[in-house]
């Protein structure tokens, strides 16, 4: 049987257009964004780079030391036991690797030749995720994130002091690539008020056969950040926000000084799962989506045997406050500032 492939086909064609110049977001496009939550901007990346970066990612993937690996599984579900052991806590200023739940044989799966907890495809094709330092300690992913036009699509966002403060390349492996249910990012990057957004850049196409994300138009402007991603006594846990829950350019939906009283209109967490809410975003590979921090977003799994590499890094607001309870914590001398070091 031949081995899965990593060339996804194509879909269908976007509507949206490129930008054409390092001048940010044109006006058409920040409406779509402000209205929608995310946007769609094809070819952003020239086929040249995307493969100088499919590239790095093949040999980051390829040289890594199994055996001085741990074995720590990323959980794309509810689970939260994969992220209580320092490899993943430590991996603020490092590229470490992080295998999918499926790579590994399971009660169900296992058998005399295969036990329990053994991996089941070679490494290449088994991990979920590289982080969160790869847009300073990867020369190529770093040439890709710290550019004047990324500092300008961010300038159009309103960002004063823009901070990348986490960089991931998303596997979604052929077959095993694991669903990931709705989510909003700033849950897992909160600032007071939350400010965080994803630069999300396929490099391969993504298509619903393959796992593409799919969104809930306008939910940054209904679904308020409830629940942040915080350390514990006792490893990760999810806490009630006790600070701001909108981000301030969705200010129009907060209650009174703060309040976060359930206004009309509202998303609550348990209407967050109607699947038919959400819409697909098929994207060719070199398309940048770009995500708010508050928008309601979501993959399937990747069953098919078909490849979806993808590159994203996130941006904060550096005038807010992050604190010490976040799970990711600055690296020495703080994360990244876009505006400083970016390249032309």
């Amino acid at each position: 049987m031949a081995p899965p492939s990593r060339i996804s086909p194509p879909p269908s064609p976007s509507n949206a257009s490129p930008i054409t110049s390092e001048e940010g977001l044109t006006p058409s496009q920040l409406q779509t964004y402000n209205e929608n939550g995310y946007l769609i901007i094809p070819s952003y990346l020239s086929p040249e780079t995307v493969s100088a970066l499919l590239s790095e990612t093949s040999s980051l993937l390829h040289n890594f030391p199994l055996a001085e690996h741990p074995l720590t599984r990323f959980s794309t579900g509810e689970s939260t036991s994969h992220v209580s052991d320092a490899y993943f806590l430590e991996s603020h200023d490092k590229i470490r690797f992080f295998f999918e739940e499926d790579a590994f044989s399971s009660p169900e799966t296992s058998t005399p030749s295969t036990p329990l907890g053994t991996l089941l495809k070679p490494k290449h094709l088994a991990i979920n995720k590289i982080g969160h330092y790869i847009h300073q300690l990867s020369p190529p992913f770093r040439s890709a994130t710290l550019t004047s036009r990324n500092a300008a699509v961010a300038r159009s966002l309103g960002f004063r002091d823009p901070r990348v403060l986490q960089s991931m390349v998303i596997c979604k492996q052929p077959e095993i690539g694991g669903r990931v249910p709705p989510h909003q990012d700033s849950t897992f990057l909160y600032t007071d008020p939350p400010s965080a957004v994803g630069f999300w850049i396929a490099l391969e196409d993504a298509t619903i056969s393959n796992g593409c994300l799919s969104f809930w138009e306008g939910s940054h402007r209904q679904a308020e950040v409830g629940k942040r991603f915080v350390r514990g006594n006792e490893g990760m846990v999810f806490e009630d926000v006790k600070g701001e829950r909108w981000a301030k350019d969705v200010s129009r939906w907060r209650g009174e000084e703060g309040s976060v009283e359930k206004r009309e209109g509202m998303i609550s967490p348990e209407e967050a799962n109607v699947a038919e809410k959400y819409k697909l975003g098929e994207v060719k590979a070199g398309s940048l989506v770009l995500i708010h921090g508050n928008l309601l977003h979501k993959s399937e799994k990747n069953s098919s045997r078909k490849g979806r590499m993808i590159y994203t890094f996130h941006v904060i607001e550096g005038e807010e406050i992050y604190d010490a309870k976040n799970w990711l914590q600055p690296p020495e001398g703080g994360f990244t500032r876009l505006y400083k070091q970016m390249k032309t």
